[in-house]
């Protein structure tokens, strides 16, 4: 049986990763910072290799095919994995100090992430750590692209190229401002929720999703507001503008120091998990495996302790 020997370059993955991330040829070439003939003519190269087209414009834009999209994730392994893979050589030959590239979703980077790192750095002084923030997609992506070693999030994907591991209790409130009239007590039909203006996060965020879920439970249609970021919910539901679902860690000073209260609600979202993920695919470094292991059992000792 005679095998089709491909020639396919690392600037073909590249190019076509990039257009894949970007949407457009323009955008790509910015990114790679390199002209746009030459991603156009990287990604040509590629679909004559695997010989069908893996992209197709859309107006101005271009989008994958469904070739393209089956694609995706192979081209992702081989360029993730070779420049994982040249980060250890030099780490081996001493080129380079150990780095494990941490990710995190901003609820967890702005609550409990901060001192876990801080506690394994104490247990493990000869490992660095770098910290990318992003909502829940993008945290993912990140994994997955072997682009950060572990994330730290709320739910997993459904995906057999990432492991999970349950790190600590992600527990949800409905935040108002301290004087709102419903703060008591008794829990509040969701029916008398029905006309507050609804705070949501951007689009991509596990917390936004959080809140649909529960607005679609309950049958409510309410005005909401996107807001970019926790911070900005906090501020526009302490100043009375509307409620939010949000992580109890996201928000534990300002309820103890009253300037926002909680709403009870009577069938509230059921509690969830923070978990560490990691990619599935290709050697995994001793580092991933003691920071994936001290992070699953850290909330029983000092960080909990910290949170």
């Amino acid at each position: 049986m005679i095998q089709c020997v491909m020639s396919i370059t690392l600037t073909q993955l590249r190019s076509f990763l990039a257009v894949m991330r970007t949407g457009s040829i323009t955008a790509a070439a910015d990114e790679l910072v390199v002209t746009q003939p030459s991603v156009s003519a990287a990604v040509a190269a590629l679909s004559r290799e695997l010989g069908t087209p893996l992209t197709q414009r859309e107006g101005r834009g271009v989008r994958p095919t469904e070739a393209g999209t089956a694609f995706a994730p192979f081209a992702s392994d081989v360029i993730g994995l070779l420049d994982t893979g040249r980060r250890a050589a030099h780490e081996a030959a001493g080129l380079a100090v150990q780095r494990l590239r941490l990710a995190a979703v901003t609820t967890a980077a702005e609550s409990f992430v901060p001192p876990l790192m801080r506690a394994f750095s104490t247990s493990r002084p000869d490992i660095g750590l770098t910290l990318a923030v992003g909502n829940r997609a993008t945290v993912i992506e990140l994994v997955l692209d072997h682009r950060a070693d572990v994330a730290l999030g709320g739910r997993p994907p459904s995906d057999p190229r990432v492991e999970a591991v349950a790190v600590a209790l992600n527990d949800f409130v409905l935040i108002c401002a301290p004087d709102d009239p419903l703060v008591g007590d008794e829990p509040v039909f969701a029916e008398a929720l029905a006309e507050r203006m609804w705070l949501l996060r951007e689009a991509g965020s596990g917390t936004r999703a959080l809140n649909e879920d529960f607005l679609r439970a309950e049958a409510l249609t309410p005005q909401t507001l996107v807001l970019g970021s926790n911070g900005a919910i906090k501020q526009a539901a302490r100043a009375g503008f509307g409620l939010a679902f949000i992580s109890r860690d996201a928000v534990a000073l300002e309820l103890e120091a009253g300037l926002l209260a909680e709403l009870r609600v009577q069938r509230p979202p059921a509690p969830r998990r923070w978990y560490a993920l990691c990619s599935t695919v290709g050697p995994r470094s001793q580092a991933v495996d003691q920071f994936m292991a001290y992070a699953a059992s850290a909330p029983a000792g000092s960080v909990a302790a910290e949170r």
